[in-house]
């Protein structure tokens, strides 16, 4: 089982190689065990293993007395909105995200509709690890029900967001990628409530991608050709499970989604204040953007459940990822991309911008990331060596090794599934991001030697 990762996070692995129904359905177990009394949702992605994964954790629920919620296929997180909605005790999605096909994976909710901490992610695995199953007698097996309308509360939420009536004055033309995820389900809902016309590409949730699953600007060179070909207005590109937003503008031109974050960002600022948080390696934009509307700007460690953490704590408007997962409090704290395509599209009608200048009025910089092998025990004396080699700059420790410079950072962290670091920069050009990623190499490779 050496490829499956099992983490505070969830579950994920290849299929058949080292996921399997048993497994799944004792993790599911393992979680249950720790929620209060009340029903758990159980959803899907639209993987083709989903369907498999979600009967054997339907199946085990069962079997130790749970009411489960079913909602078949739906969007990471439109789950988060169910658990509220349903006065839920919890849920599990099963999605590997954005990994290839051959994978899936368990995706954990907390009765509150968002991940679990770390904490309490840590104490499902020490259960997985160390705890039996408590199966129930005949008499006390639990019972399931479907969900009819899972989107209504969802689509209800974001709605309560902006004014749609500029929106529906424009009808802008929108190509909308849900590559056979989950995201097309209220997408589409969502959009033509909206007022836009749509070409859906994609809608089946049938996990069959028509491109590799992660919104990449490779991966997705195909729908900019849809988006010129159809004269669209913008192309909004999810990755299976719905909770990221990759945005390609009018030209056809991958913005990619670290602007995603940006421009609903400088939209959600021009209209009610607050803190912003995102993580220690998201683009400065947002930090740039909070300085310009003068609210406070907080970093947090790499992981959603960090950033919610720290939001909560910091009575935040708005946060998110730099991997175009925003979170709106005022929809629930979770990466959503649903959040992203009201905003953004709430921002060109109001505005009167295309999505392109949108983007390009936005603070510039250039973001390289790149990735070192190096073997754990190495991984201080590594550190110490960037330290000395970076004298000149900021240093933190919140999330691996931090080093800020005016107008530009750099980041190295251990990865927490392969014996790595990932070292990411970002400054106003490809060139000196490039210089600092390559430094920071060179001086961890000094130290393999």
């Amino acid at each position: 089982m050496s490829g499956l990762i099992i983490s505070v996070s969830g579950l994920r692995g290849v299929i058949g190689a080292e996921l399997t129904p048993e497994l799944a359905a004792r993790f599911a177990c393992a979680y249950a065990a720790g929620q209060p009394t009340g029903p758990l949702v159980l959803a899907r992605d639209g993987r083709t293993t989903g369907r498999m994964l979600a009967d054997a954790i339907r199946a085990a629920w069962l079997a130790v007395g749970r009411t489960v919620l079913d909602a078949d296929v739906a969007a990471t997180p439109t789950v988060g909105v169910l658990v509220r909605d349903q006065s839920a005790a919890g849920a599990i999605q099963v999605t590997a995200s954005h990994n290839p096909a051959e994978y899936n994976g368990l995706k954990l909710f907390s009765s509150a509709g968002r991940v679990l901490s770390a904490e309490q992610g840590q104490q499902v695995v020490d259960r997985f690890r160390h705890g039996s199953i408590d199966w129930v007698d005949y008499r006390r097996v639990g019972v399931a029900q479907p969900l009819d309308d899972t989107c209504r509360a969802h689509v209800a939420l974001l709605r309560g967001l902006v004014d749609a009536a500029p929106i529906r004055q424009r009808r802008p033309h929108v190509v909308l990628d849900a590559n056979h995820g989950s995201g097309s389900i209220l997408g589409r809902r969502l959009l033509d409530e909206l007022g836009c016309r749509v070409t859906l590409l994609g809608g089946e949730p049938d996990g069959r991608f028509t491109h590799p699953p992660e919104p990449t600007a490779e991966n997705l060179a195909g729908v900019g050709r849809e988006i010129i070909a159809a004269g669209a207005d913008v192309g909004f590109c999810q990755d299976p499970d719905a909770d990221r937003l990759a945005v390609i503008d009018e030209h056809g031109r991958y913005i990619g989604e670290e602007y995603t974050l940006a421009i609903c960002l400088n939209q959600v600022l021009a209209q009610r204040r607050g803190p912003v948080v995102t993580n220690c390696s998201t683009s400065r934009m947002a930090e740039d953007l909070a300085a310009q509307f003068g609210v406070p700007f907080f970093r947090a460690p790499v992981g959603e459940a960090h950033v919610v953490r720290v939001m909560q704590e910091q009575g935040a408007a708005f946060g998110g990822e730099g991997n175009g997962g925003p979170i709106d409090p005022q929809v629930g704290f979770i990466r959503d991309s649903f959040v992203a395509m009201t905003w953004i599209l709430t921002a060109m009608a109001q505005r009167q911008l295309p999505v392109s200048r949108l983007a390009d009025e936005l603070p510039r910089y250039e973001i390289c990331k790149t990735k070192q092998a190096v073997p754990p025990e190495v991984l201080p004396q590594a550190c110490a060596a960037l330290e000395r080699h970076f004298s000149d700059a900021q240093r933190d420790r919140l999330d691996g090794l931090r080093f800020d410079w005016p107008g530009k950072w750099l980041l190295i962290r251990a990865s927490n599934t392969e014996p790595i670091v990932r070292i990411v920069a970002e400054s106003p050009t490809a060139a000196e991001s490039q210089r600092l990623c390559h430094d920071a190499a060179h001086v961890i490779r000094q130290q393999l030697t």
